[in-house]
């Protein structure tokens, strides 16, 4: 016990939590004759009366009984309100436990039994031993009173015993009935009281969930919903996408349509995308869902029965196939004042090096050219104007034919290429600016141009398909380049639409005898983008067969690498769907099964946060293997991406990353910087920037090499400047160094991606939604990467514009109801997680108000700051449609 409690002091005593003043109940007497003395007047008088109870009790005499009982529970009630300290009728009560429990049991049934029982229930709140249960033994046995009566503590220790008390029937196959009625009184208890999480606990650990759908209201479902999703991402398969399901039920239940299409498209399920379009009947919503739909890159057709107006489902249909997404991000442009061409110069900034890197050789290298090609289509993206590609042909300057040629064969064609990029989203003036070069007899310029045409419709959907019409022609030439610029072109344009008319003329490729490697391989990989997460069969069967087939040299070639991530892509974030192919996987060539094993093991796992296959990966990267074996890298990058989905899960990454560098052999330190590219695209933590920063002077080019990519995709569109100033004396550093050099100026590129006003971030919706296509080309890129020689610095550069499919505009814009631009004020600053918090905390902190079209960071989240219009979704990404407020009065 507590030494003797001050009589002054207001809680008494024994200030101990719940948990450790579970002691046994044979407490020995002496320390309570010390204690005598210390009591105040009250509490001795107290302590006698309990005493006195505890002998009436005892009486023969039921009346007496039934007085003392009722008493010792009208001072139980009384007191079990606060629960800062042991309440202090239980401490009394203490040593009588054991009496009480002795009597109870050779007491008549009676309703006194069950009043005793009630009692002792709580009694043994603070003096059954651990593991016994007793108090809910006591309270089944007892009377069926309000449950609430006795307090929040007595309801959440209950809540406790009836888990355990469930797995251990379970585990008998007994029946379960009564414990159900006792849940049912604790959730309607919690759901009243705001304690939704509780609830959602108690109810996730006896295994029924649908009970929830009858307790929520509207006061409270938004935040058991909150918590459902957010718990969703610890829990294992098939719980989670249950947790989910019910969240999209209550959703639905109270219109909350934005929130129930989220966890829909989260889902992957058509189905309630559906439902969700057809039960909401204002057309304005419909709209916003579009919106919503098209961020999410996803193919959906508008049927008759979402929407019944024609006209209206076309406009819908627009939306949808993102053709506003250029035009919206043109107006961010101007209204950031951002329009003015830049050339790779005012990217390079050389002029702020010291003397020797700029003096270096001044006459054109074809590697230095490219890689400003690059540069250059990286940071004009999207704004249909630069100063290499796009000057009239009559200036002095000369033409964009010049700057053409100015790059050597293949160079030519992620220069021809690169007008694409340009040109992105736009796709009327891309097809009208690239028409020119379909003309030429040079085969890397036309394939350059096929490539171009993709990129301009890459997440643009569109109904007269002008890239599968210009594309398809090109996809059985002769020329092997040419072939792969229309295929990788279709891989862009296509990716996630599942458009059976390019399987029926891509899969002929991949088990045709006659065809090159490195077509067949982009034929795979455009396949896997085309059909990404769908887990087609047909399209995996061809995919595998073609991996069957390749001979022992073709094996180790460097772009069978993409045979199995054309295959991986199919089951992109599908879990336990891969397992029948990974089985097949087993039987391949031994030089590429565990790559491939990893591969699939990795996609399908993408995104999810499961720890158990990040154990299992990280045991791969932990191995010593001999030489030869590669299957390590895909075990790297696949840690990132199993544990990229939420933030716990990344810092703990990022943590078991940093052993592997020490511990690692060169082939897993090649990959981990490419991991950490990934961990944290366009979000430039400073403790990974560091580390990138060390492994870009790393004795092994090749761990430089990934580290200088990964500051650029960390950094991709933020234009961070400690990264760019990093960047700037690498630059420097490597002058000499031509391949190292290319690296960097690619890492510029991408930090000043689209002049700041891109992203890389496959996540959005406040990292709710992982869209699948974006991952698809960052992944696709890191692949390409652990084998940077052969295939960046080789011919096969042009795998570069994979990226472009993550590439979206970090804005939040706001349009009135007839679409069109409006300017509001809203507040932007860092997003804080208030799930579970009492009250209606603050969702943002540290904010600035800004006039809409706004740039949001990563982490980072906007809130109106005027109550004048009602946004239509919850989540202020995008385009988000504003409405009148009609409540609103001008102050």
């Amino acid at each position: 016990m507590a030494p003797g409690p001050d009589p002054n002091s207001v809680g008494d005593g024994a200030k101990r939590d719940e948990a450790t003043t579970k002691v046994p109940s044979k407490d020995p007497k002496k320390k309570d004759d010390k204690k005598e003395e210390d009591l105040s007047e009250e509490d001795l008088q107290l302590k006698q009366n309990l005493e006195l109870y505890v002998e009436r009790v005892q009486d023969p005499n039921p009346e007496l009984q039934k007085a003392a009982l009722e008493s010792m529970r009208q001072e139980i009630r009384a007191s079990t309100s606060s629960m800062t300290s042991v309440p202090k009728p239980l401490k009394f009560l203490r040593p009588h436990y054991g009496t009480l429990k002795e009597f109870h049991k050779n007491m008549a049934e009676s309703d006194l039994k069950k009043l005793l029982a009630d009692i002792l229930s709580v009694l043994a709140l603070t003096m059954s031993a651990e593991g016994e249960r007793e108090s809910l033994g006591y309270r089944l046995t007892g009377s069926e009173g309000d449950i609430g009566s006795w307090g929040h503590e007595y309801v959440r220790n209950l809540a406790g015993e009836i888990a355990e008390e469930y797995t251990v029937r379970q585990g008998e196959e007994s029946s379960i009935e009564d414990l159900m009625d006792l849940v049912q009184q604790i959730v309607a208890f919690h759901m009243k009281h705001n304690a939704e999480t509780e609830a959602v606990d108690l109810l996730m650990d006896v295994e029924d969930l649908d009970l929830l759908l009858e307790h929520v209201d509207r006061t409270n479902f938004r935040r058991t919903c909150n918590y459902l999703t957010s718990a969703a991402k610890y829990l294992p398969g098939p719980d989670d996408m249950l947790v989910l399901d019910i969240a999209y039920m209550i959703y639905i239940k109270f219109e909350e349509y934005p929130n129930a299409l989220q966890i829909a498209l989260f889902l992957d399920n058509m189905q309630y995308v559906k439902q969700v379009f057809t039960s909401c009947t204002d057309l304005l919503r419909k709209k916003q869902f579009c919106y919503m739909i098209s961020r999410h890159g996803i193919t959906f057709e508008l049927d008759p029965e979402m929407v019944e107006n024609d006209v209206d489902r076309e406009m819908l249909q627009d939306i949808v196939n993102n053709t506003k997404l250029s035009e919206g991000y043109l107006t961010l442009a101007r209204d950031i004042e951002v329009m003015e061409a830049k050339t790779p110069e005012d990217i390079y900034k050389a002029h702020l090096l010291d003397g020797r890197a700029s003096s270096g050789p001044s006459a054109d290298s074809a590697r230095q050219n490219l890689a400003a090609t690059f540069v250059n289509a990286f940071v004009n993206a999207g704004f249909g104007q630069d100063k290499l590609m796009t000057v009239p042909s009559d200036s002095t300057s000369g033409s964009a034919g010049n700057w053409l040629f100015k790059n050597k064969e293949h160079g030519k064609t992620s220069a021809a290429a690169s007008l694409g990029m340009i040109l992105l989203w736009d796709v009327d003036a891309g097809l009208t600016h690239l028409d020119k070069y379909f003309h030429t007899n040079d085969n890397p310029i036309i394939a350059g141009a096929l490539l171009g045409v993709g990129i301009v419709n890459c997440g643009i959907k569109n109904d007269c398909d002008p890239a599968l019409a210009l594309l398809g022609e090109y996809i059985d030439k002769e020329d092997s380049s040419v072939r792969i610029g229309a295929i990788m072109g279709l891989g862009i344009a296509y990716a996630g639409s599942q458009n059976d008319q390019i399987k029926s003329s891509l899969s002929p490729i991949l088990n045709d005898a006659k065809a090159p490697l490195d077509v067949i391989a982009f034929a795979a990989l455009s396949l896997g983008m085309i059909y990404v997460g769908s887990c087609n069969e047909e399209v995996a069967q061809s995919i595998i067969f073609a991996l069957m087939d390749r001979s022992e040299a073709e094996l180790g070639e460097a772009l069978t690498r993409f045979l199995p991530l054309g295959l991986g892509l199919l089951y992109l974030g599908k879990q336990e769907s891969v397992e029948a192919t990974a089985e097949v996987s087993k039987t391949f060539n031994e030089k590429i099964r565990k790559y491939c094993d990893m591969t699939l093991l990795s996609c399908a796992y993408a995104g999810t946060g499961n720890v158990l296959k990040v154990q299992d990966l990280l045991a791969q990267c932990g191995e010593h293997l001999e030489k030869g074996d590669n299957h390590q890298g895909p075990a790297v990058l696949g840690l990132a991406m199993v544990a990229m989905s939420e933030e716990l899960g990344l810092d703990m990454a990022i943590r078991s990353l940093e052993r592997v560098l020490q511990y690692g052999e060169q082939n897993v330190r090649r990959a981990v910087p490419l991991a950490l590219g990934l961990l944290c695209i366009s979000n430039p933590k400073v403790t990974v920037m560091d580390t990138l920063s060390r492994l870009s002077h790393d004795t092994d080019s090749e761990v430089a090499m990934s580290a200088i990519i990964s500051l650029g995709l960390i950094g991709a569109g933020t234009n961070n400047a400690r990264i760019a100033g990093m960047l700037r004396n690498l630059s420097s550093y490597y002058y000499k160094d031509a391949s190292l050099l290319f690296c960097v100026r690619i890492a510029q590129g991408l930090v000043h991606m689209g002049k700041g006003l891109l992203t890389l971030s496959p996540f959005h919706s406040e990292r709710l939604l992982l869209s699948p296509t974006a991952l698809a080309g960052i992944v696709t890129l890191l692949h390409a990467c652990l084998d940077m020689k052969s295939i960046i610095l080789g011919k096969y550069h042009f795998v570069l514009y994979f990226l472009v499919l993550a590439m979206q505009p970090r804005m939040m814009l706001t349009v009135d109801e007839n679409l069109k631009p409006i300017s509001v004020p809203v507040r932007v600053g860092q997003a804080v997680d208030v799930v579970g918090q009492a009250g209606r905390p603050k969702t943002i902190t540290g904010f600035q108000t800004h006039s809409t079209p706004v740039l949001l960071a990563a982490g980072e989240r906007a809130e109106l700051a005027t109550d004048k219009y009602i946004p239509l979704s919850p989540i202020l990404e995008g385009f988000i449609i504003l409405k009148e407020n009609p409540d609103y009065r001008e102050e």
